[in-house]
């Protein structure tokens, strides 16, 4: 099994120690990136990936490495900490990245097999909208199984966390690695991907975007075929 883990910070904190703890119980191949230390540069709006293709992103190069580890990956692990009640800026800036991919424009149909996990930790509150905020580009991915963490550690750093809390949390993650264990290399696309899917293939037809348009003829979308099995 190959795992990326996508950290929305450079600090190890409460939400680090935990995404690393998932991924040590799955275990496989890792692949870890730290935001914005391994990626920080900002979208720039030049729409060019969606024009011209993601080659003539400004920061495709820098890019590479990470989008080559989801590419690979079987489990893609998001991880943020949440900050004013959502996702780290760096997080969003690096999923910025990939609207070209978004469901609605050039999906890579190697995501319609794999599992994702959103991990994400508070003091207090946020979890839910810092989740949703990386669970969307999974999902507009075609990520079809994606898992929910949000953990109130009521502390400023890992160390303070109360032991019965780390207790309570590393159960959890051990129910999380069964399900994905369960679901590896039997992945099944369900009815909200499925429809999801096929809402945006009428859209080619609506806005016929030149390089969305060329691009699902190429894969046979417009017609019978479908990037998932069954």
């Amino acid at each position: 099994m190959k795992v990326t883990i996508i950290h929305g910070q450079s600090h190890k904190g409460s939400t680090y120690h935990i995404a690393r703890s998932l991924a040590m119980k799955l275990g496989g191949e890792l692949t870890e990136f730290m935001l914005p230390r391994d990626f920080g540069d900002h979208c720039c709006g030049c729409t060019r990936c969606f024009r011209e293709g993601a080659k003539k992103c400004p920061h495709h190069e820098k890019l590479a490495p990470i989008t080559k580890a989801l590419n690979e990956a079987d489990v893609i692990i998001l991880a943020s900490p949440v900050y004013v009640l959502h996702a780290t800026g760096s997080m969003k800036a690096l999923l910025d990245h990939y609207g070209y991919r978004w469901m609605p424009h050039r999906p890579d149909e190697r995501m319609f097999s794999k599992q994702g996990v959103c991990i994400s930790t508070a003091a207090g509150g946020g979890m839910k909208s810092a989740n949703k905020d990386m669970s969307d580009s999974l999902l507009f991915w075609g990520v079809p199984k994606i898992y929910r963490l949000g953990f109130a550690v009521r502390a400023i750093d890992w160390e303070s966390v109360d032991e019965g809390r780390k207790l309570s949390i590393d159960r959890i993650l051990d129910k999380t690695a069964d399900k994905i264990f369960q679901n590896v290399g039997k992945v099944r696309v369900g009815p909200k991907t499925r429809g999801l899917f096929n809402a945006c293939r009428e859209l080619q037809f609506i806005l016929k975007s030149p390089s969305d348009l060329r691009y699902w003829k190429k894969k046979g979308w417009l017609e019978g075929k479908r990037p998932w099995k069954g």
